[in-house]
């Protein structure tokens, strides 16, 4: 039996190079929270997940003050079972937020750790649908001061010239129904009829005749989907509008627990859900996630960190596109692992290395750390 030896978690805060706008946000940098677990065999695996634009470090006392106790000491492979201490020790604290957020990184590094001892890329130790590639998307098309429509039309045509088949842009923050339409075609004829166009409104809209009025001036670019268009608890709404509009909504990205995304399903919010495996509650409930979309027909496109996704997207059979930034303008976490992942072609080559494959760098840990190593 190997046992959990120790647990180590550091928040880090990274400026992004120039603040960068999304419907209601103006974001100049990005906070994250970094885990190690070792076992008594000398193996350690990572853990992650975002905080937002501050608040690492609550992440962080989540881990020391109330999980890693759960953790020390136990058999480093009972990983369900402990994905349930740490979430019933939590019922109090915060079933959602930070505390959830502290239980996926730890959970992902449990898993980490598991597949570098067996020796195993972790696609392979999750058990594998594919094993060399997965698609990727291009996610990108932000705000930025002075960026016209046909500034964001040369930005998603040069995803394109990468090999991507699908690109994602952001929408919702301006209020001028012209100027949002403009930059919707622009985007359009920019990369042709073939090339999946999904649009992300990180939760622009109040209510549901809003979301309709702009909805209808998106329609004729044909959308692969509209990705949050309400708060995430307005899930109602969701569904109204999925009713009422051709376009697919996807949403869950900031969204935990098998019991949110089976109401969203139940209520036919979503077509596409967007589970992201550092939010939700880590690889083991992304799992038990995916499978309950199965039964219902409905795939799967996580969020963000492809470090990790790409790996469940590999193993989960009803998992389609990993979200991909091409650099580390806006998701800036690449900055703090090596090696990074190879993708062309719009595909992400799959790692032979043990775990995740990647690793902190030392260096980038040091130089944006918020507190140190405990």
């Amino acid at each position: 039996m190997t046992r959990i030896a120790s647990i180590r978690a550091r928040a880090v805060c990274v400026p992004l190079a120039a603040a960068t706008a999304f419907s209601s946000r103006l974001v100049s940098e990005r906070h994250y929270a970094l885990v190690e677990v070792e076992g008594d065999d000398g193996v350690t695996g990572i853990g992650f997940c975002y905080a937002g634009h501050a608040g690492g470090a609550l992440i962080t006392k989540a881990i020391h003050d109330l999980l890693a106790k759960k953790l020390l000491g136990q058999d480093a492979h009972r990983v369900e079972g402990l994905w349930e201490e740490m979430y019933q020790e939590a019922l109090l604290a915060g079933r959602l937020g930070a505390v959830l957020r502290a239980i996926s990184a730890l959970d992902i590094a449990l898993w980490d750790r598991n597949a570098r001892a067996a020796s195993l890329p972790l696609y392979k130790y999750l058990g594998a649908a594919v094993t060399d590639r997965v698609p990727a998307y291009a996610s990108g098309g932000y705000y930025l001061d002075g960026k016209t429509p046909e500034m964001l039309g040369d930005e998603v045509a040069g995803y394109v010239r990468q090999g991507f088949g699908a690109v994602k842009i952001k929408v919702g923050r301006g209020r001028d129904l012209g100027l949002e339409r403009a930059r919707i075609e622009a985007a359009r004829a920019a990369i042709g009829e073939d090339v999946l166009l999904m649009l992300d409104a990180n939760n622009a809209w109040a209510d549901l005749p809003t979301a309709l009025r702009f909805m209808r001036a998106y329609e004729p670019s044909a959308p692969y989907w509209i990705e949050e268009p309400f708060g995430p608890d307005d899930i109602d709404n969701h569904a109204r509008l999925a009713r009422l509009t051709p376009v697919p909504v996807a949403t869950g990205e900031i969204e935990g627990g098998r019991w949110r995304f089976k109401e969203l399903l139940d209520k036919g919010a979503a077509m596409i859900l967007q589970t992201d495996a550092c939010v939700c509650g880590g690889i083991s409930e992304f799992r038990r996630i995916a499978a309950t979309a199965a039964s219902y027909g409905v795939t799967l496109c996580p969020h963000w960190f492809h470090d990790v996704h790409a790996h469940l997207v590999a193993a989960t059979p009803n998992a389609r596109y990993v979200e991909l930034f091409p650099d580390d303008k806006v998701l800036n976490f690449r900055r703090l692992v090596t090696p990074q992942l190879a993708f062309a072609n719009g595909m992400i080559e799959l790692p032979d290395r043990p775990g995740l494959g990647c690793d902190f760098l030392p260096e980038a840990v040091e130089r944006h750390a918020v507190e140190p190593w405990a």
